[in-house]
């Protein structure tokens, strides 16, 4: 072999070497997204594949993500959506001294009471709904516990219907079962995705503005199937949706998250992240709350 052939070879090796490094790299997973949240749980609805996990075995408080299952056990009742039916939370400690601007003793439809239960959040409007329910509040919330095990909820438990009480807890993975299980319920689905209403109540006669809790129903670049926000101090931020991220319809689910908006955020993080790989960095005061949490729980031996 000549001067001229070798180097030929030699160049030859070396492209293929440049090749296969590149190759190598193309290959290489991108960097996953951080959150602030202290459990998160993203699954494809139609094949059940994972896409994000993160303590999704945790259980916590879940706040007012109990609503949609004050939602469900009302609906399963069968009872007359347009009954006109008074505001009651006498049976319920955890509802004292808790502010709404829904005036006990006002009426409301059931109809309409789940709907505010399920867009704003109202407290008053979804202990009403217990209230209301064939054989009391106590059956009402032994159909609620009832309801998560047969939905295989293994790890939840409900102590009330709003979610005020930290004794309503579950987990991200538990939560995916009741997003798959709302999607049969076509008024949970219309009610938690509708953006605002105007409600007028009677006995006595007066109108009130809602918006829904989750301001990403507003966001032209969000298509939501169904919503729920909750929050309370043990609870921290939670957020639990019927969406689609990268063309597929997912379930979602963050528990625990620190600060007004940051479940919100957790949730444009996700997105973002699926659809163009971009990594979106979490505050560092979020992350403080999260491993300060999540320290506490591992105290505590949960």
């Amino acid at each position: 072999m000549n001067i001229r052939d070798s180097i030929v070879s030699l160049l030859l090796i070396c492209s293929c070497v440049v090749v296969a490094s590149n190759s190598h790299a193309s290959t290489k997973p991108p960097a996953k997204q951080e959150l602030a949240a202290g459990s998160a749980l993203l699954v494809d609805l139609n094949n059940g594949e994972v896409l994000y996990e993160r303590n999704a075995d945790t259980v916590v408080a879940i706040a007012s993500l109990t609503k949609l299952m004050t939602a469900m056990v009302t609906l399963d009742a069968k009872q007359r959506l347009d009954q006109q039916l008074p505001i009651r939370i006498a049976s319920n400690p955890d509802m004292r001294g808790v502010f709404s601007r829904v005036r006990v003793g006002s009426e409301l439809s059931r109809r309409d009471m789940l709907l505010l239960a399920l867009m704003a959040s109202e407290n008053r409007a979804a202990n009403s709904l217990a209230e209301h329910h064939p054989g009391g509040y106590g059956a009402f919330i032994r159909a609620m516990n009832a309801k998560a095990k047969a939905l295989g909820m293994r790890h939840t438990r409900f102590t009330e219907p709003t979610g005020l009480s930290a004794g309503n807890r579950s987990n991200a993975r538990d939560l995916v079962l009741l997003l798959k299980a709302a999607r049969q319920y076509p008024l949970i689905e219309q009610f938690s995705s509708q953006s605002e209403q105007v409600q007028r109540f009677r006995k006595p006669n007066y109108s009130l503005g809602f918006r829904n809790t989750n301001a990403l129903v507003r966001k032209a670049n969000w298509s939501i199937q169904l919503s729920k926000t909750g929050f309370t101090n043990e609870a921290g931020r939670c957020l639990v949706m019927n969406t689609r991220m990268n063309n597929r319809p997912v379930a979602f689910v963050v528990l625990d998250a620190f600060g007004k908006y940051t479940h919100m955020a957790d949730a444009n993080r996700l997105k973002r992240w699926l659809e163009t790989g971009r990594v979106t960095p979490v505050p560092a005061a979020a992350i403080s709350y999260r491993e300060q949490k999540l320290a506490e729980r591992r105290q505590q031996g949960q």
